[in-house]
């Protein structure tokens, strides 16, 4: 028997209220304040679901909210200092920050809480009278022959065997003239109308990092505010793409975090032990000493830059910001180019509804702005970091000091990121040191201070295509690197009985970061969205 469920109808629906929804919305309304807009975010709150590092770049802002300095934006902190290491296993040295090149220097930039600027962005957004809906994720699209026309949220109330319990409550229909997707790196229904609409054809496949971030409170006598401080080396190989940041915040606060592309080879490297093991160096263990932590943790980011950026207009739906992947990766800098892919989205749809101008004339928008070209002269960075670390800086000096971004030719990315393990029987295995307790620490541990809390009683939403596979396949070709490259504990492999091991999903530890979705070798995993509002509850990430 089909559901009866009601339905609401829009000029627009926004999925996902990070800072490309908000900005879409913010500027939408600004256009035209007669247009129906409302943003569905699957978190428990705005910003729950946001993790950045963040140092964040003003530009879009200004474009967006000239006066957001008189309207008390949690924008405070300037740069005032920089440092970039390069790290041996004990030594460090100190790279001249005026050899860096000029995408890479941050000082007219601030560092802030990500999470905290959207809880801001949201009041600016409501105030100008968008509807937002925290706790209502958008689990399905709604179409009509081969046009979206909307979303349908999650429902309610449905137990682990899939029945609906007697607190059943079904999804509601969302629909609108134009969706917005901007659900972040790797959203699922974005995911759905890359596929669908054939929107990636022609292009590099795309590359994703798994970011980490910690806050710790430290002394003040160790504290100086505004220093923004990189790293690469150890505890990397040089073959394996990463690096650190440590960000001096207000309130004698360190953001401190690592970053690891996912296209690494080895299945036994753990992204979560390098980052924890990162934090024993001398140079960055004297920075947290005598510190606290005070909040962890981890998101997936996209890399893939302009060679990878998909066709981002469908029948009737926009895809914005790093739901389509406009981050600036070698300014690791993504909020202030998914701003301006929303803010663009907005004047697009105006077009679209008032004057009946196509959904396609946003590519063109889009090439015309200086995001567009941001991202152009950022092109070929990541790509050559498949040569290593040290011909990678090369280039990257030549192609960014020397060339500005302009060289005459462009780098593919050569193979997916799940496609880059080796079998384990070719692979080093790695021991990692024991966690203290003091500078590092285990996983039960750090997702605790996540906060995350999912129904017990629902499906789980990290979905095995082949619930055989993990243990017929994986683990004897890749000892089943679930177990390590999810930084929340989600994936273990139950031995206790040798001769039947078993595949053990704890879905109820999942923060949502989208690895497995990405890294899974057979592309075994499918994450879909939870119950309700479940998953992290970050505060000032």
């Amino acid at each position: 028997m089909e559901i009866q469920r009601e339905s609401m109808e829009y000029d627009v629906v926004i999925v996902g209220a990070g800072p490309a929804g908000l900005a879409t919305a913010i500027k939408l309304k600004q256009i035209n304040p007669d247009l129906n807009v409302c943003i569905l975010e699957k978190g428990s709150e705005v910003g729950a679901h946001i993790l950045s590092g963040n140092i964040f770049e003003t530009r879009s802002l200004d474009e967006l909210i000239p006066d957001w300095k008189e309207k008390n934006a949690p924008i405070k902190t300037k740069v005032k200092k920089e440092k970039f290491l390069f790290l041996g296993k004990k030594s460090s040295f100190s790279w001249p920050t005026w050899l860096l090149p000029s995408v890479q220097k941050n000082h007219r930039n601030y560092i802030i809480s990500l999470a905290n600027l959207c809880r801001w962005l949201a009041t600016q957004a409501e105030d100008l009278g968008v509807e937002i809906f925290p706790g209502f994720a958008a689990s399905k699209i709604i179409y009509d022959d081969n046009k979206v026309i909307g979303v349908q949220t999650g429902d309610m109330g449905v137990g682990k065997e899939g029945k609906n319990k007697d607190s059943f409550e079904p999804g509601l229909n969302i629909l609108a003239k134009v969706t917005v997707f901007s659900e972040g790196c790797r959203g699922h229904l974005g995911k759905e109308v890359i596929s669908k609409f054939k929107l990636g054809v022609n292009k590099s496949p795309q590359q994703y990092g798994i970011g980490f971030k910690e806050i710790w409170e430290i002394p003040e006598d160790q504290h100086d505010e505004g220093t923004v401080m990189h790293t690469v080396g150890w505890p990397l190989d040089s073959s394996t793409y990463g690096g650190s940041y440590c960000y001096y915040a207000e309130k004698n606060q360190v953001f401190i975090g690592y970053v690891i592309g996912l296209d690494y080879q080895n299945p036994y490297l753990s992204p979560y032990d390098e980052f924890q093991r990162f934090k024993t160096h001398p140079a960055i263990a004297k920075i947290l000493k005598n510190g606290k932590r005070i909040s962890y943790g981890a998101r997936a980011l996209i890399e893939g830059g302009l060679q990878s950026l998909p066709k981002m207009h469908m029948p009737g739906a926009l895809l914005i910001g790093c739901d389509a992947g406009t981050l600036n990766m070698p300014k690791i800098k993504g909020s202030h180019t998914a701003m301006k892919s929303g803010m663009i989205a907005a004047e697009t749809i105006n077009e679209y509804i008032t004057k009946n101008i196509l959904l396609s004339e946003y590519e063109n928008k889009f090439q015309k702005s200086w995001v567009y070209n941001e991202l152009y002269k950022a092109r070929n960075v990541k790509p050559s970091f498949q040569w290593s670390l040290i011909p990678a800086i090369i280039f990257t000096g030549i192609d960014q000091i020397i060339f500005r971004g302009y060289l005459p030719f462009t780098l593919k990315h050569p193979h997916a990121d799940y496609e880059s393990l080796i079998p384990a029987y070719k692979a080093k295995k790695i021991n990692y040191p024991k966690y203290d307790g003091q500078l590092t620490f285990d996983k039960t541990s750090s997702v605790y201070l996540t906060g995350t809390n999912h129904e017990a009683d629902q499906p789980v939403h990290l979905k095995l295509k082949d619930p055989d596979l993990p243990i017929n396949y994986t683990l004897k070709e890749y000892d089943e690197p679930a177990q390590r490259y999810c930084p929340a504990g989600v994936y273990e492999v139950d031995k206790s009985d040798q001769n039947n091991p078993k595949f053990v999903i704890n879905a109820q530890n999942c923060i949502h970061c989208k690895t497995c979705d990405i890294k899974e070798p057979s592309q075994n995993i499918k994450w879909v969205t939870p119950e309700g509002a479940g998953g992290p509850n970050y505060t000032n990430m």
